[in-house]
């Protein structure tokens, strides 16, 4: 229990606290809450959102640098561990041991849609049209909480858990590109997206390239041109890089909060992936795990200010998105996992991690049913703010209780824990 509480302490509890704080302030006292958190912080500024009007200009606000600018830090760790999973050749996402979460990935993607727009339209064209464009909201999967719940009914070696981990890590990349494709944050200015790829280029060949293949010249064997990059210049290169990336993102319209994705892969990395949540990881010297380490402290500050900034809904904010959402992610994800996930198992022939068998599949579609973090900054995105987006927040903070779900199902299907 020691263990479990120091996860929660490390990644869940300022968010947690940040979200309560938002829900208590915005219930006592909205007012105040909606001028602090959407108040203009500066006018003119070179970072924020067109405010409308003629004449008007660039304001920065509270809500845009926690959403557009601060969580971009929290989508490059989530960006790094996809990346990994896919690029190194032992990562999680790669050859046969793969495709069984990711056909089930697939499913606890697709289940969520239809039902959230399959009742959506059963409610008649008015309101499919009024949320519709929250589609997306259920079909997010919270890594750190699933994995904690994963790990409280499982244990901590059960490869139920690294199945969850490998469907989490799939999702969200898939929620990257949904973010990406379906919810831009204004017009697209697409010249601008060369910017992201220069500065990467740029940062890739001079930092990371260049000081290797002059290491393979060295007849020594050594790594001192490596070295004298590391020592010389830290994680500068990539600080200015990424900020670059950033700002060509915010301008061409795609949301700044993916903006530090293009230069994970210009970092320099180790070949190995040990997986997320591993602490062996922290250990490693290259640049990229460092990095990430370096901001695990501040992603959590991070993700207090984004529930703070995020989950203040009043409680009568409940309504139909809430209930679509909600439906999505309880209904359509452990539907869609299990669907998907029998499907590569038996009839296709993927297999299924040794030790785990359907019922399991059964459990872990409850535990991703969990969307919290994602889900409520893609309710953020989907819609203005409003009742609507109230609603539909209020459906991705009540998706916690899927977590309840999920350990009654395991009370019905008995799971051996494996610690």
């Amino acid at each position: 229990m020691k263990r479990t509480w120091k996860f929660i302490a490390d990644y869940s509890l300022l968010l947690i606290s940040g979200a309560a704080l938002a829900l208590a302030w915005a219930n006592i006292s909205p007012h105040s809450y909606h001028e602090i958190i959407d108040g203009i912080l500066l006018k003119d500024s070179i970072i924020g959102y067109q405010k409308g009007g003629e004449g008007s200009g660039r304001v920065l606000t509270f809500h845009y640098l926690i959403n557009d600018v601060l969580m971009a830090f929290f989508f490059a760790v989530a960006g790094k561990e996809v990346w990994e999973a896919i690029a190194l050749k032992d990562g999680s996402l790669r050859g046969r041991k793969a495709f069984t979460p990711l056909f089930a990935t697939a499913g606890g993607m697709f289940g969520p849609i239809a039902v959230y727009l399959g009742l959506a339209l059963i409610l008649g064209s008015e309101t499919y049209s009024a949320v519709a464009n929250g589609w997306a909201i259920p079909t997010a999967t919270d890594i750190a909480f699933s994995y904690l719940v994963g790990r409280l009914i499982f244990g901590r070696r059960h490869p139920a858990v690294a199945f969850l981990l490998l469907l989490a890590i799939a999702d969200d990349a898939a929620g990257l590109i949904i973010l990406a494709v379906f919810y831009p944050s204004g017009d697209l200015q697409p010249e601008w997206l060369l910017l992201p790829v220069a500065a990467t280029g740029a940062v890739y060949l001079l930092f990371n390239w260049l000081p290797r293949h002059l290491d393979r010249s060295n007849p020594n064997g050594g790594r001192s041109a490596s070295t004298f990059v590391e020592r010389n210049f830290l994680a500068l290169p990539y600080a200015v890089g990424g900020a670059l990336c950033w700002y060509g993102f915010q301008e061409s319209g795609l949301h700044p909060a993916l903006g530090l994705l293009p230069i994970i892969a210009a970092i320099p990395h180790s070949d190995h992936d040990y997986g997320i949540f591993v602490h062996a990881e922290p250990k490693r010297l290259d640049m990229l795990n460092r990095i990430e380490h370096n901001l695990e402290k501040p992603v959590e500050v991070i993700l207090f200010f984004f529930g703070l900034a995020n989950a203040g809904v009043v409680f009568s904010a409940f309504g139909t998105p809430t209930v679509l959402v909600l439906l999505g992610l309880i209904v359509g994800k452990p539907v869609g996992i299990f669907l998907f996930g029998w499907l590569a198992a038996g009839p296709l022939q993927l297999g299924m991690p040794k030790g785990m068998n359907l019922s399991d599949i059964v459990i872990v579609g409850f535990i991703a049913a969990i969307g919290f973090t994602v889900s409520l900054f893609i309710a953020s995105v989907a819609f203005d703010p409003g009742p609507v987006q109230d609603a539909a927040k209020m459906g991705a903070l009540l998706s916690l209780f899927a977590a309840v779900f999920a350990f009654i199902v395991a009370r019905f299907f008995p799971v051996e824990k494996v610690d």
